[in-house]
């Protein structure tokens, strides 16, 4: 079935856009910051499209240990090269390596290597030279992107692997360096790593999407219910939220009627909202279940009062916050997690889902 809600193009990114391109035709490495769903992959994705660099990713949150992560790097790089001449110039490569070609596997080529432990870091030099090698061979570009990239200090306790990463990023041409964060880490700034961040769109910048969307789907909202106004409340300008609400009104409407009725009114909006928090009931149970008691009492104080002071004593009294310290590690460490916003967008929560449902949770 075809689904108009599924963006074919970067929505409201224009500037942030051209400044990934001119990054990645400078050969520049960079950090894109931002809350989960907001457009950080979309935004990389795209400039590599419109480059035409070639794009690998790695989700450093899934990696275990080292050999998670060479696992990954090493499908990245053969999912990004996957033509039979790229996979034949990796198995030439690979000769003088100690990894090697594996096509016995009926669907894809894999490079493969003796699972000796200890010996992972030589392989770890080796795999990170094949983008470079790669590069120069089709004269291109390649993009790494990293998600999560603090997650590796889980198992690299030393900081090896991650201080090698960081030379790397330093080092190579040809091999441009995009890491995913939710915020930039102070070594991100000391490096003088290029830093774009991605804040909510706009009622304004958002509204002619919803509208036209919308539209190509045969609906619109009924002015006389201020359905739209209520939408783009819900949604606070996230990306990821608003299509997901889009979708789910657009199949709503399908199943009310046939034909899907015109107009879509306020009361609609609201119901289906309810609808998505109800599907995410369970995941966001667990979620405050493994936060550390201080910083579910802080989520679930903003979620009911957003504030500017969430340290003023007022403030502290009224919802029976710790003091001193405490409060401010949980409000650090939610802002890290992607959870709240910090003291640019007033201390609210980040996720527009999350912030409906925990207000119908606790009112």
């Amino acid at each position: 079935m075809f689904n108009p809600f599924v963006p074919q193009s970067l929505i409201c990114r224009e500037s942030e856009l051209e400044r990934v391109c001119a990054l990645l035709r400078q050969d520049s490495d960079f950090v894109v910051t931002g809350v989960p769903g907001i457009g950080r992959r979309t935004l990389i994705r795209s400039a590599a499209c419109q480059e035409g660099s070639r794009c690998l990713e790695i989700d450093l949150l899934r990696c275990r240990n080292a050999g998670q992560f060479l696992r990954f790097l090493a499908d990245g790089i053969v999912d990004a090269f996957s033509e039979p001449s790229e996979i034949a110039q990796i198995q030439q490569w690979s000769l003088n390596q100690p990894l090697s070609v594996d096509q016995t596997l009926e669907t894809e080529a894999r490079l493969v290597w003796p699972k000796t432990l200890g010996k992972e870091w030589p392989l770890f030099e080796d795999l990170l030279s094949l983008p470079q090698y790669l590069a120069e061979w089709l004269n291109c570009q390649v993009v790494i992107i990293f998600h999560n990239f603090p997650h590796i200090r889980s198992w690299d306790r030393q900081g090896k692997w991650e201080s090698h990463l960081r030379q790397e990023i330093e080092r190579q041409n040809r091999v441009s360096y995009a890491l995913i964060a939710t915020v930039a880490e102070p070594w991100m700034t000391a490096s003088q790593l290029p830093v774009i961040a991605l804040t909510p769109l706009s009622d304004r910048e958002l509204q002619p999407w919803v509208i036209g969307t919308m539209a190509t789907a045969g609906l619109k909202f009924d002015p006389e219910s201020q359905a739209l106004e209520l939408f783009l409340s819900y949604v606070q300008g996230h990306m990821k939220d608003a299509i997901t609400l889009a979708q789910r009104l657009w199949l709503g409407c399908n199943a009310i009627a046939s034909p899907a009725p015109e107009l879509i009114q306020a009361h609609l909006v609201h119901s289906t909202m309810l609808g998505l928090a109800q599907d995410m009931a369970v995941v966001f149970e667990a979620l405050l279940l493994l936060l550390p008691s201080t910083q579910a009492r802080v989520l679930e104080s903003l979620a009911l009062d957003p504030t500017d002071s969430p340290q003023s004593n007022a403030y502290i009294k009224k919802h029976q916050l710790s003091r001193g310290g405490g409060l401010q590690g949980a409000l650090t460490s939610l802002e890290q997690k992607g959870l709240i916003y910090g003291p640019q967008f007033g201390y609210r929560i980040a996720l527009p889902l999350l912030d409906f449902w925990l207000k119908q949770r606790l009112r």
